[in-house]
């Protein structure tokens, strides 16, 4: 089976946007493909996160993960840390990485825009250390947003420079993969791009969110008097409310709002009421198995100590047969 590497940071909370833009695929991959999903904290490190948090951010991460679908016997789970070869990997391919092309990604002189106070090594090297995670696994298919293609293809740049550099083809080229159909986009509730945590509390439905806090989220998103025009188009924010529709509600219930916004008679707190309680049918059994999975501590542990020992039996492999193909001997 081919390889196939995905990560999330250590952040919190998944969102719809993480269930149906990933995780759902993930869940379906895992039977076809050698798979590892790893939880960054490592890459969580550039904005030097709350040490009391970290763990717990880890922790809900990895419970979530298991909760979505992710199945342990099936996939390599593992948290980034408990793995220590990708740190000596990605100090090794740092060597051949250049300033340059480092300072030139797009994502660095994002961040460098947006946090001038906060332009760290970890934030320069950032590439290399997705290109250590992908590599070491010898990865071939990775699961990537538009945001990260740009990295995924200098993993491919730090890969071939090492075959060249020491004469030997030993890392594949990782790809840009997407298992399902299409790329699910899943829209926010603040009516201006995708959900995601970073654009604020209100615009992003937890999988771990209560009913009474799915239905107060919902209430608030973004809309308007209504149409003034049979048949005409749906501004953004109100097209992102059909979008989420598409994703939770059946289809005779989407048919009717669509029907209602073309004969101009939608009423939008009756779409958002219906929009809320469809959330809270499709995520409670998720949400119940989120609670059932955080209160067993023992299992947890046992999951993660088994991630980590399969993904280190991968890991230690590679770096070993790289430490070989440099040079580098034991006495």
């Amino acid at each position: 089976m081919e390889t196939v590497v995905s990560g999330i940071r250590s952040t919190g909370n998944l969102h719809l946007g993480n269930y149906f833009g990933a995780v759902k695929n993930f869940v379906q991959m895992q039977s076809e493909y050698n798979c590892f999903f790893f939880i960054a904290d490592y890459h969580s490190l550039t904005t030097h996160p709350n040490p009391a948090n970290l763990h717990q951010s880890v922790r809900q991460v990895l419970v979530e993960y298991l909760a979505a679908g992710i199945d342990p016997e099936k996939s390599t789970i593992y948290i980034q840390s408990d793995v220590p070869e990708v740190t000596e990997l990605y100090l090794l391919l740092n060597m051949n990485a250049y300033m340059g092309e480092l300072q030139r990604a797009t994502s660095f002189k994002d961040k460098v825009r947006a946090n001038p106070n906060n332009v760290n090594a970890g934030l320069l090297t950032y590439p290399t250390l997705m290109a250590a995670d992908i590599l070491l696994h010898r990865a071939t298919k990775v699961p990537v947003g538009k945001d990260q293609e740009q990295h995924l293809e200098m993993t491919r740049t730090f890969g071939n420079r090492f075959n060249t550099m020491y004469g030997n083809e030993y890392f594949p080229e990782p790809f840009a993969f997407n298992f399902g159909s299409k790329l699910v986009k899943v829209p926010g509730l603040d009516g201006k791009g995708k959900m995601g945590k970073s654009e604020g509390e209100g615009n992003a439905v937890f999988l771990a969110d209560s009913p009474e806090v799915i239905r107060k989220k919902v209430m608030r998103a973004l809309t308007d008097s209504g149409p003034t025009e049979a048949n005409s188009k749906k501004p953004d924010y109100i097209q992102n409310l059909f979008d989420l529709m598409k994703l939770v509600s059946e289809k005779d219930t989407i048919k009717h709002f669509d029907e209602a916004w073309k004969n101009c008679n939608i009423r939008y707190g009756d779409l958002k009421k219906q929009l809320a309680e469809d959330m809270i049918t499709y995520l409670t059994p998720v949400r119940q198995k989120i609670e059932d999975i955080a209160a067993d501590e023992t299992y947890l542990r046992q999951v993660a100590r088994h991630g980590a020992a399969k993904a280190r039996e991968s890991a230690q492999k590679t770096v070993q047969e790289v430490r070989e193909i440099i040079g580098i001997k034991r006495f």
